[in-house]
């Protein structure tokens, strides 16, 4: 196109005042302030500018761009954080809010957030109190630590731990375990910006104690392990256990006393990323370390998420000795990583079920949808399929019920296959994938299944009630309903 076609097509841009005043914009003014509308406006005018300049738009019609205004003005009032209807089978979906929350933890954010709270204050002693106080005690008598912290995330925790204990000097780590989990956290660059000086050690695949010995200097202030939550390596590997790189640092802070009593001491610190309280013995060999485990081996200093194996809200929590999180807690990092009183009394509720194994297996959702047998999940899987088949044409569609395979998902045992059974549709009219963009983009609950094949899947294991399988065979039923017109459209054009 010629520079002259293209300055063409620019002269019939609509003015801005002129798409005010456009009938599919002038409502609008009853739905959003003149300011947010007049911005649209200008926006969606230079996107389409920029298209023209960039080639890929060859004519300009006012209306299309009106419509644009509308569709991003209405889009202004529609919640941007919603319920999601999970029927991948992917239980800890970092994508749709990881964990879900039990009853009881729900009713406890709902408690707090209805008036004023405890969150710092003691009542006991009629003076200002601590937030950390609420989940401490839960965590170290399930856990077995003398003291705890919970703050942001389980980066932050890492982050606080590696700048409060790290920072100037020497923490070693095996090549092994310089992992990167979701949103590109490395443990390189978490290091790098708490001024930890990361010692790498041992190889990708294999790390021996003596790796960590002659990496041990007078600035070596930590031996750092971190557990594979989100992957595994199979076949010719060696990893130092917990238990011996307590051995290391014992000798080597014994060694350093004798030498100079005021020198600090070497510590080990395992960032278990996913975290358990509870081993899931269905899972066999790729049942994760609880983290009353790893300090029973040794370690000084345990961080663990809340929202992954746990079950609870998103949570960074650091367990271990008392004197090292009394540190901890006076971190300036601290204050600014803290948690809200929201996510605090949904943790606490969270913990209290562990205090009966059985009762946090039933009531926490995430551990329910792990532990449950594939053979349970029939039923459910049958109900599925009955709501579909009672409101999708069987001239649209094919349903059956089939065995499946779902992930623990959120970077938690990743070798693990967990049998399932989902429903399985495919379509003699429209397709899948046309199907899944529909479900999970147009609906104000989205559904999220699964392609695979040419057909979609609906894991009944991360469903949470028999209301969501009729949402479910509802938004399939809108799918189908909506190809009629368009089959109507195409008949008439032939």
């Amino acid at each position: 196109m010629t520079n002259s076609a293209v300055q063409d097509i620019l002269r019939t841009l609509p003015q801005v005042d002129e798409l005010l005043n456009h009938p599919l914009v002038q409502p609008l003014a009853q739905l959003a302030p003149h300011d947010v509308v007049a911005d649209t406006v200008r926006a969606c005018i230079d996107e389409t500018r920029q298209a023209v300049l960039a080639g890929e738009q060859t004519a300009v019609d006012a209306n299309e761009v009106a419509m644009q205004v509308a569709l991003r003005c209405l889009q202004l009032r529609k919640p941007s954080l919603r319920r999601v209807i999970n029927a991948s089978g992917v239980i800890i979906h970092t994508n749709l809010g990881r964990s879900v929350l039990a009853a009881s933890a729900v009713e406890a954010v709902n408690q707090v957030i209805r008036g004023y709270s405890t969150l710092e204050y003691d009542t006991q002693a009629m003076a200002r109190g601590s937030r950390h106080t609420h989940c401490e005690q839960l965590i170290c008598a399930l856990t077995g630590a003398e003291a705890a912290i919970a703050v942001n995330n389980n980066a932050a925790a890492v982050m606080l731990v590696l700048s409060e204990f790290a920072a100037g000097h020497e923490a070693i780590v095996s090549r092994g375990e310089l992992v990167e989990i979701g949103g590109s956290f490395r443990i390189p660059d978490i290091m790098a910006l708490s001024h930890a000086r990361m010692v790498e050690v041992g190889t990708t695949n294999k790390t021996h104690a003596e790796d960590y010995q002659r990496a041990l200097t007078p600035e070596t202030s930590m031996l750092l392990k971190v557990h594979p939550s989100n992957y595994r390596m199979i076949g010719f590997t060696e990893s130092v256990s917990m238990i011996d790189l307590r051995r290391m640092a014992d000798e080597e802070n014994l060694y350093r006393e004798e030498i100079d009593p005021d020198d600090f001491p070497v510590l080990v610190y395992e960032d278990q990323g996913s975290g358990a309280f509870a081993r899931l013995d269905c899972f066999g060999d790729y049942a994760e370390p609880t983290v009353a485990e790893s300090l029973a081996s040794g370690a000084d200093l345990v961080s663990f998420s809340g929202d992954k194996l746990l079950g609870g809200p998103q949570a960074g929590i650091v367990v271990g000795r008392a004197e090292l999180i009394d540190r901890l807690k006076k971190n300036p990092l601290a204050r600014a990583l803290r948690l809200d009183k929201m996510t605090l009394a949904a943790l606490e509720a969270t913990l209290r079920l562990y205090l009966d194994r059985e009762q946090a297996l039933r009531e926490i959702p995430t551990l329910a949808m792990l532990a449950t047998p594939a053979e349970e999940l029939l039923p459910n899987a049958e109900a599925l399929k009955a709501a579909i088949t009672a409101v999708v044409p069987a001239e649209a569609a094919t349903v059956a019920v089939v065995p499946e395979i779902s992930r623990a998902g959120g970077g938690a045992l990743p070798a693990c296959d967990i049998p399932t059974y989902a429903v399985e549709v495919r379509f003699l009219q429209g397709s899948a994938l046309d199907a899944d963009r529909m479900l999970v983009s147009q609906r104000d609950v989205p559904v999220v299944g699964r392609l695979k094949k040419d057909a979609l899947l609906f894991d009944v294991r991360t469903l949470l009630n028999a209301d969501e399988y009729k949402e479910v065979a509802l938004a399939l039923a809108d799918y189908f309903a909506g190809l009629a017109p368009k089959a109507k459209e195409g008949a008439q054009a032939l």
